[in-house]
């Protein structure tokens, strides 16, 4: 098992101590460890209401990460998935209430509900006012009389914080809490279990499905689901949220549990907004890790009906830097093009040769794409594949609309059409030789001329030549043998495309940065997809 640690032992104080190297003196924490670990603001005065909120560790940035103005006033942090000791919560209780008395967050688990309580009748007794307040936002297990406390418990910490800091009282912020609490909800899915360190990671999830409903202890979902892309698993959390959601306007904070990628995340944060919730949701808080469950690979979403007042209390500024804030959630903003870049539209004119042609390429991009995501991953990022594969889809449904009976018009128009559909550097080198393909056409060349006019151009451009293990190595040869026809363009690109797999120091291209050693026995998968495309049409010659 990789992970970057040192012993489980020592894993929690490790990660402690790292948060408040990198607070900028902004936490301190008691000396107690290992038993005490408790993280505290080192601006406290004990002026105003301490807010003291805790739990297991695994949840990072919760809770020593939202410990700071306007939030936490104090965290307390158990073992992995463990509540802190009685011992270690009265620390932390002692260690910041004053006058104005200390509001505990517990989230609704028998551990930290037992130790919580216990430490607050202990305080009591030490004449500290001391309330506590339960979180049960889950609603994936209707019929449990005890709901379970997950991300939700977030809008409590930033709403009473901000109270705290605005020098409410005690009961005021309790009472508070406690209308968070009564309205607040959230359900979680994920991909995969999360791994505990120091212990084996149970694979339970079949493959094809997810899990729904699950806690943030790697405890398992109400169900497994087939899963079938982002929209539908935002689709279905959304249906059981929906469900039991009040009136008004709400707020939506959605909470990344541990591995899933920002980019999956902003995909979800898009789902959210066209889901049967959008209209439903005015204010965003996230897409963001706060109250995470390891490495899991899943998401929760949580939901708020929002008073002004509370809604205030969730805007105001705060010093952690793991809140990601509030913002407004709506539709996506449009400007248009600027000037020049407009993309021009050709006069479309029909050829049904050459559509069939271009088609017959379109589709062998196409069924090759998994293949060449293979090849690349064995020297590059695996993405080869769905490159020309996505660019191909949009040329094979832009066809119609293309100059097909004019070769020069239809050359510029492919360098057109793939300069908006293509990403990365194949995209930018294909296009300039189909535009420039197209001007050597203009200037009378015929049409394997003019294709070979747009190699030179590519060559000039991007700096490879034959031998540097790029799509040249099959592209350049296959177009001296094009005058002898496809099977023989064919033969030499297959030939031209295999001998890459010998070189072992590429001079261009993303190979470029890889030893040798990655590069053995591995076709160039540029340098592949000439061959392939030209094979296809070989076959049909």
């Amino acid at each position: 098992m990789k992970q970057f640690m040192n012993a489980r032992e020592s894993l929690v104080t490790d990660a402690i101590d790292g948060v408040i190297a990198a607070s900028g003196g902004a936490l301190v924490r008691l000396d107690g460890y290992p038993h005490i670990r408790v993280v505290l603001r080192s601006d406290w005065d004990r002026s105003k209401v301490a807010l003291v909120s805790g739990g297991g560790s695994g949840h990072e940035p919760s809770h020593a990460g939202f410990v700071g103005q306007g939030m936490l006033t104090a965290a307390v942090c158990g073992d992995v998935f463990a509540s802190p000791s009685v011992d270690a919560v009265l620390a932390g209780i002692l260690a910041v209430t004053g006058a104005a008395g200390c509001l505990l967050i517990v989230k609704n688990y028998t551990g930290d509900r037992l130790n919580f309580g216990l430490a607050a009748e202990r305080a009591r007794a030490f004449g500290l006012k001391v309330e506590m307040v339960i979180v049960d936002d889950d609603i994936a297990l209707p019929d449990l009389p005890q709901a379970r406390g997950l991300a939700g418990t977030l809008f409590v910490h930033k709403i009473a914080g901000a109270m705290a800091e605005a020098g409410e009282t005690l009961e005021t912020i309790a009472a508070a809490a406690q209308r968070v609490i009564a309205t607040a909800l959230s359900i979680g899915m994920s991909l995969d279990t999360c791994t505990v360190p120091g212990s084996p990671k149970e694979e339970r999830i079949d493959p094809g499905k997810a899990e729904l409903g699950l806690g943030i202890h790697g405890e398992a979902g109400v169900e497994q689901v087939a899963f079938a892309g982002a929209a539908s698993a935002m689709a279905m959390v959304a249906d059981r949220l929906a469900a039991h959601l009040g009136s008004g306007d709400h707020v939506a904070l959605l909470n990344n549990l541990g591995s899933t990628t920002p980019l999956e995340m902003s995909v979800l944060a898009h789902e959210l907004c066209q889901s049967a919730l959008g209209a439903r949701i005015r204010w965003i808080i996230g897409p963001a890790p706060m109250m995470t469950s390891l490495d899991m690979h899943g998401f929760s979403l949580s939901l708020l009906p929002v008073t002004a007042e509370q809604e205030q209390a969730l805007a105001a500024p705060v010093g952690p830097a793991a809140w990601p804030g509030l913002q407004r959630f709506g539709t996506v903003g449009l400007r248009p093009l600027p000037d020049g870049l407009s993309p021009i539209q050709p006069q479309p004119s029909a050829n049904p040769a050459r559509a069939a042609l271009l088609a017959r390429c379109c589709q062998a991009l196409i069924a090759a794409e998994a293949d060449l995501n293979a090849l690349d991953a064995k020297s590059g990022d695996g993405d080869t594949g769905s490159t020309l594969a996505g660019a191909a889809r949009a040329l094979a449904a832009a066809l119609d609309r293309m100059p097909l009976a004019d070769s020069t018009q239809l050359f510029r128009a492919i360098g057109s059409e793939l300069s908006q559909t293509m990403g990365g550097s194949s995209g930018v080198l294909l296009a300039i030789f189909f535009t420039a393909a197209g001007d050597a056409a203009a200037g009378g060349r015929n049409w394997i001329g003019a294709l070979s006019a747009g190699l030179d151009r590519v060559r000039q451009v991007g700096g490879a030549q034959p031998g540097d293990r790029t799509m040249i190595d099959a592209l350049a040869p296959a177009l001296l043998a094009l005058p002898q026809g496809v099977v023989a363009a064919a033969a030499a690109a297959r030939a031209g495309a295999d001998g890459t797999a010998a070189m072992t120091r590429a001079k261009a291209g993303r190979s470029s940065y890889l030893s040798a050693d990655k590069l053995a026995g591995h076709n160039d998968p540029g340098a592949e997809a000439v061959a392939r495309l030209l094979e296809d049409l070989a076959r049909s010659a």
